[in-house]
């Protein structure tokens, strides 16, 4: 993975200002991915986003991510960290995106749900429904081609599952015993906000970094955001110890 600069992730930051959710991971998403054409990443399986900003979050900001929960049984807020090194390796999908599933005669194969799919979907009076008709590559009862409305619920069922199998990562849930009461609090991580959070915090604070050097040396923005990190932060103590 490219990592993009300070200057091409304030860019990112400030695009995102003005998004839903949504637009926010689609930018995070497309720093994550330089090397794929930005019109391709919404048809991504799921759960290959989701590793690909995992793994953007690990080059950004390391490995442990700190998450708090509130216990839905006690109210008790809980801290505790996580890897994201674990979650990079554990989301991705597992083989091919494209499911097989035979059940009583009936064959179907299922491409793995992307972004787009699910948003689709959730625009439609069944949305589940609108889903399967919408990833549904194939689908045959004795060798006879059918459409999804064909499908009984037993191989809806089967197809989910196997979707589910294929790509863990399309839902990423913790679940978390509380040490106060012992009672497991489920919740989903929604990493894109979760990143988002952070890259927030670290714009504004570099923001304030650039205002102080700029302000001591005169310097430009380009020429502050050029500066390594390290050698940022030596120049900024030498400012407060004047």
């Amino acid at each position: 993975m490219a990592i993009t600069g300070a200057a091409g992730l304030l860019a990112t930051w400030e695009a995102g200002l003005a998004e839903a959710p949504a637009g926010r991971a689609s930018l995070l998403h497309r720093t994550a991915r330089p090397d794929l054409d930005a019109r391709a990443l919404p048809a991504l399986p799921v759960g290959e986003r989701e590793a690909d900003l995992f793994a953007l979050r690990r080059a950004l900001f390391g490995e442990r991510m700190q998450v708090r929960l509130e216990c839905a049984e006690c109210g008790e807020d809980m801290e505790f960290d996580l890897d994201a090194g674990d979650f990079a390796r554990s989301v991705g999908v597992r083989g091919e995106s494209v499911v097989q599933v035979a059940h009583d005669g009936w064959e179907a194969e299922f491409r793995l749900p992307g972004i787009a799919d699910l948003a689709a979907a959730a625009r439609a009076a069944e949305p589940r429904a609108a889903l399967l008709a919408r990833c549904l590559v194939a689908a045959a009862r004795d060798g006879t081609p059918v459409t999804a409305d064909d499908l009984p619920e037993p191989v809806r069922r089967r197809i989910a599952e196997a979707a589910e199998a294929a790509d863990p990562g399309a839902d990423v849930t913790l679940d978390v015993a509380c040490p106060e009461c012992g009672r497991a609090t489920r919740a989903e991580l929604d990493i894109a906000s979760y990143l988002w959070t952070e890259l927030d915090s670290w714009a504004r604070d570099l923001l304030l970094d650039v205002h102080l050097l700029a302000t001591a040396y005169g310097w430009s923005e380009p020429e502050i955001l050029a500066l390594s990190p390290l050698r940022r932060r030596y120049y900024l103590e030498m400012c407060a110890d004047v």
